[in-house]
């Protein structure tokens, strides 16, 4: 893999600023958290090496929406726990299911 574990922790960083995690109360180090996603999706990444590009690209576009899904129901749930609407831009994406495919 091109990229290092520290490099890509810092390139998580660095787009968290213009969308940043609510780390909320967590009792984890911000930088903890981000140094150990950034390793296991390096090992993830370095043991597709064998793949095919295409293979490759497949398997991180479904690694990429499974926990983009995961990361929309959460808050959903977690807005609905607190009795909170949803954004526009979460509100929007809702909308599509609720509107019969034409």
């Amino acid at each position: 893999m091109p990229i290092k574990p520290e490099q890509l922790a810092a390139l998580m960083h660095e787009v968290e600023q213009e969308d940043p995690i609510d780390f909320a109360d967590l009792p984890f180090p911000e930088e903890d958290l981000r140094n150990l996603v950034a390793n296991h999706l390096c090992e993830m990444a370095a043991a597709m090496e064998n793949f095919s590009t295409e293979d490759r690209l497949m398997t991180l576009l479904a690694v990429s929406a499974k926990l983009v899904l995961e990361n929309l129901v959460l808050h959903v749930q977690l807005l609905r726990r607190h009795g909170l609407p949803v954004g526009d831009s979460v509100e929007a994406l809702l909308s599509r299911l609720r509107k019969p495919n034409q």
